[in-house]
C-alpha cells in the first residue's frame, strides 16, 4: 500500500476503491495520498474519473453491502 525509499507506488484499481471510499467518508484527498506515499494528484486523477474507471461503481457496490 505504501511506497518505499525511491520506489514510485503505482495506484491499483482495488487502492482506487478505497480512495473513493474514504473520499466518501470525507477524507482529504492529501490524507489519502500520504498513506499510500503518492502525490495528491494521483488521487484526484481517480476522483475525477481519468484513471482507474468504473472503481466509482465498484466503490458504491461495496458500500452498498457494507
Amino acid at each position: 500500500m505504501r511506497a518505499t525509499g525511491n520506489v514510485t507506488y503505482r495506484l491499483t484499481f482495488d487502492d482506487a476503491v478505497d480512495i473513493w471510499l474514504r473520499h466518501w467518508a470525507g477524507e482529504f484527498q492529501h490524507n489519502i495520498a500520504a498513506s499510500y506515499g503518492v502525490n495528491p494528484g494521483r488521487v484526484n486523477e481517480v476522483l475525477k474519473g481519468h484513471r482507474h474507471g468504473g472503481s466509482r461503481e465498484a466503490a458504491a457496490t461495496q458500500r452498498m453491502t457494507a
